[in-house]
């Protein structure tokens, strides 16, 4: 929300200017006369994170050089004073999270989940799924603020844009979709998973080739049948690329003499290793590079072009929205998706930090 303040002082008392990311829209939070709680909780956290050293009360709200908004903070109010330590609930919980530009803005857990869920989800899903996404998207907030106090807006599980952002894309369909997403994450307001008291990472993919797949860094998860992504559109991709658009984006030379070789693969067929001519490319850089679906993949040679085929769609690791999605058009709810891709790992209740 914020991503820049400045104390000033007007000749009688220091004024806090809190300015606002522009894609902050005016909202009721912004109308002459609305609560301002929900602000005074955000400036409280903004002042108490960034430890700023402001010893007034007056704060002033800027969008685009312009005054929008001034109301007045206790100076000894923070969000712990307003809490009680035996309860919770997603609104009451804040996150710091730090967006593109590197700013640092203080939102509500309920907001964050809006705009992750938003950003992440495909069209029509369940529900149920987007309930299970809710859980593991919280978890990983659960899991970052403890061991960092931060979260990155961009990581390697999922990406947050505010909900505003999505005005346009979901149009006609936008208050519907969020609410939607609302009832998502207040019907499994405060659950996480865990293993052995630790917080798991929100493992997710699209589609996969029948199964899911475990891996020794991290023990909670399992490899399970999922044969429903079989069925999916997403099941088989192919797409070409000419040897000059390959030369321009290895940076080397590729043509039809050029020799491919996948020379290492998993035992499940994922390819770990690339050689093109005497280059060795890693697997992960390889489909990250050409934008590829999957690292289940094989590569037909064509005179001008190479094809390359992919399987499934994503990592393969922990829960399948396909797979997902089908279980809860068959009567299942978030928690039984949630205990069949992550068979080791406790749903749980948040009422207090794991120790």
């Amino acid at each position: 929300m914020f991503y820049r303040y400045e104390i000033k002082n007007n000749g009688i008392e220091n004024i806090l200017y809190l300015y606002l990311t522009m894609n902050y829209e005016f909202s009721k939070e912004l109308r002459n006369g609305a609560d301002d709680n929900d602000l005074k909780r955000r400036t409280t956290n903004f002042i108490k994170n960034n430890a700023i050293s402001f010893d007034g009360n007056k704060v002033y709200l800027v969008i685009d050089g312009i005054v929008v908004k001034a109301f007045q903070i206790s100076k000894d109010e923070t969000i712990n004073d307003k809490i009680n330590k035996n309860s919770f609930d997603d609104l009451h919980y804040m996150v710091t999270v730090q967006i593109e530009n590197e700013a640092i803005i203080e939102i509500s857990l309920q907001e964050f989940l809006l705009g992750a869920l938003a950003t992440n989800m495909i069209s029509n899903l369940s529900i149920e799924v987007l309930k299970a996404m809710a859980i593991l998207y919280r978890t990983y907030v659960f899991k970052q603020m403890k061991e960092e106090n931060l979260v990155h807006a961009a990581n390697c599980f999922f990406q947050y844009k505010p909900i505003d952002y999505y005005k346009i894309a979901f149009a006609p369909d936008y208050d519907k979709i969020v609410q939607t997403l609302q009832q998502a994450i207040s019907q499994t307001n405060a659950m996480f998973l865990s293993y052995q008291d630790n917080y798991i990472l929100p493992f997710i993919h699209f589609s996969n080739f029948g199964y899911t797949l475990e891996d020794s860094r991290y023990p909670y998860l399992s490899s399970v049948p999922s044969l429903w992504d079989a069925t999916s559109p997403f099941y088989v991709d192919s797409i070409s690329f000419s040897y000059e658009l390959l030369s321009n984006i290895f940076h080397f030379t590729i043509t039809k003499d050029s020799k491919f070789n996948i020379s290492e693969i998993s035992p499940y067929g994922k390819v770990l290793k690339i050689s093109i001519d005497d280059h060795d490319i890693d697997g992960a850089k390889f489909v990250s590079l050409l934008h590829l679906k999957s690292q289940f993949l094989s590569i037909i040679l064509n005179k001008s072009s190479i094809s390359i085929i992919t399987k499934g769609w994503g990592d393969f690791l922990g829960l399948s929205l396909l797979g997902a999605d089908y279980l809860a058009n068959n009567g299942c709810n978030y928690a039984n998706i949630l205990s069949y891709y992550f068979p080791k790992v406790k749903l749980c209740e948040y009422v207090k930090e794991l120790s």
